[in-house]
């Protein structure tokens, strides 16, 4: 019988709140900025036992120095140097250890890796992603990729990248298939255009995503994970219906 979990990238509530409310959730400050491991570790004895935490990695590794999402990071253009697509700086491998070591104080298993559209499947750029994940210590965590961009259109080199660097595929079900098989990690941004994080899912959309999960192959743990505004709702609707 297959598992499936449900949860939100973030907290739509306060901790506790949610902590009442669910059993999973995907940090997002951790993307955004590192905390210290006393934070960490604080979160980890505040959730109830088998709370389970999966952490979205710190953009230092995937987000280059253009990129706005480092706004918040407060870091200099100068600081920001070596930053992001996977180069194989030592700044890229520093972040990488520090995400871990973040990971391991939550005793998280899944690490989520998220490239901007910008990261597109040049030669260079596949060529950064083995060498960084060739050189890695992954911790017995497991790791997920969710590309956006090109990636989304050619299926079969995405396939084969998520393979050969042994990845979980993290998609948007109603968007695409997922090119893995076993654990499955799905990301949910909304409908009527593929980023709509207004859009609020109905009864039925929710139903439907339900059926899709059915019909997963060799499907062992499928995390659901709502990424919309209304994503308390969402979850909490869905998890009546699983």
């Amino acid at each position: 019988m297959t598992l499936v979990k449900v949860g939100c990238c973030g907290y739509p509530v306060s901790m506790q709140k949610y902590f009442a409310e669910f059993r999973l959730v995907e940090t997002q400050s951790t993307f955004y900025k590192l905390p210290r491991a006393e934070t960490a570790e604080k979160w980890r004895v505040q959730a109830p036992e088998g709370f389970e935490f999966t952490v979205k990695v710190w953009q230092g590794i995937t987000h280059p120095p253009e990129s706005p999402t480092w706004k918040r990071s407060g870091l200099s253009k100068n600081e920001l140097k070596g930053y992001g697509d996977f180069t194989p700086s030592r700044k890229t491998l520093e972040a990488w250890a520090r995400t871990l070591e973040i990971v391991k104080k939550l005793d998280a298993r899944i690490a989520v890796f998220q490239t901007p559209p910008s990261f597109n499947p040049s030669p260079e750029n596949i060529g950064n992603m083995k060498k960084f994940f060739g050189e890695i210590d992954r911790g017995g965590v497991r790791l997920a990729w969710e590309p956006r961009g090109e990636w989304l259109e050619k299926k079969s080199l995405t396939k084969n990248i998520l393979e050969k660097l042994d990845l979980i595929h993290v998609v948007d079900p109603f968007w695409d298939p997922p090119l893995t098989k076993g654990m499955y990690y799905f990301r949910l941004h909304g409908l009527g255009k593929r980023y709509n994080y207004g859009y609020a899912y109905s009864r039925e959309d929710l139903k439907r995503l339900k059926e899709l999960i059915e019909r997963l192959e060799e499907a062992e743990e499928v995390y659901v994970l709502f990424n919309n505004v209304k994503m308390l709702d969402s979850a909490k609707l869905f998890l009546t219906l699983v």
